[in-house]
């Protein structure tokens, strides 16, 4: 009884370590206003929190977009840490404008950026202790020639994102909700989202074992059946977060 009390301390010692270091990241001056407004909605202190990121850590930002969350990771993992912003062409195309401002004048020069194919995370050396998938797994769905969006393999980019954790290593998914059952190349090109359900599935035959699921960003009211960019489902979609890991 002592023993699994001891070990119930520690863990509500680590969950309050991991809480401040987030918020003191979130508090640093040098983020960009339009960001932390809209932090309310995101919650980035309490996902990271969920997911165990600390100081020291090397992270990988999957899909970074523009930086919002590689910007926090940055202050989070310190110096003693490292963070990768990674997105292929398109996205990096997508987002150039947001990051030509968020990488400006030596911003974040610590933050190594990463513009390359999916299939070419296979192989690399296991060197990350995390890595995060915001809102952008449903995009490996579907390929859109209109608009850029390459077909991707995407056997083979979770195999690369799993290749490049080291063991015990944790992988954080946020992503919209899609109807449970839905055929991910239609809702994740039309809508936006995916089924949470087939995330896991995808990430579990692969070797990543379902650690956590947390309803932090859910929202029952989403009938999950509309566009995710449309202006009244902005930060107001039923979003899951999850937290795998890679075994040991």
């Amino acid at each position: 009884m002592k023993r699994l009390m001891f070990s119930l301390i520690l863990c509500l010692a680590s969950i309050v370590a991991f809480a401040n270091e987030a918020k003191e990241a979130l508090s640093n001056p040098g983020r960009p206003a339009a960001d932390v407004s809209v932090d309310e909605f995101r919650k980035p202190d309490q996902v990271l929190t969920f997911l165990g990121v600390e100081s020291g850590m090397a992270v990988f930002d999957v899909f970074a977009g523009g930086g919002y969350y590689t910007e926090i990771l940055s202050y989070l993992v310190g110096d003693q840490g490292r963070v990768v912003h990674y997105n292929n062409k398109p996205w990096a195309d997508f987002v150039k404008k947001a990051t030509d401002k968020w990488f400006s004048d030596g911003r974040l020069a610590a933050v190594e950026q990463l513009v390359a194919t999916s299939e070419s995370l296979l192989g690399r050396a296991a060197e990350f202790d995390a890595a995060i998938f915001i809102m952008g797994m449903h995009d490996i769905y579907y390929a859109d020639p209109d608009t850029g969006w390459v077909a991707i393999d995407g056997d083979k980019f979770t195999q690369g994102i799993y290749d490049l954790l080291k063991p015990g290593s944790v992988l954080g998914i946020i992503d919209h909700n899609a109807v449970a059952g839905s055929d991910p190349e239609v809702v994740g090109e039309t809508l936006h989202r995916v089924d949470p359900a087939r995330i896991i599935s995808d990430l579990e035959a692969i070797g990543f074992v379902l650690e956590a699921e947390s309803d932090l960003l859910a929202n029952p009211e989403d009938d999950k059946n509309t566009n995710v960019f449309l202006s009244e489902n902005r930060f107001k979609t039923d979003r899951s977060l999850l937290r795998l890991r890679k075994p040991k």
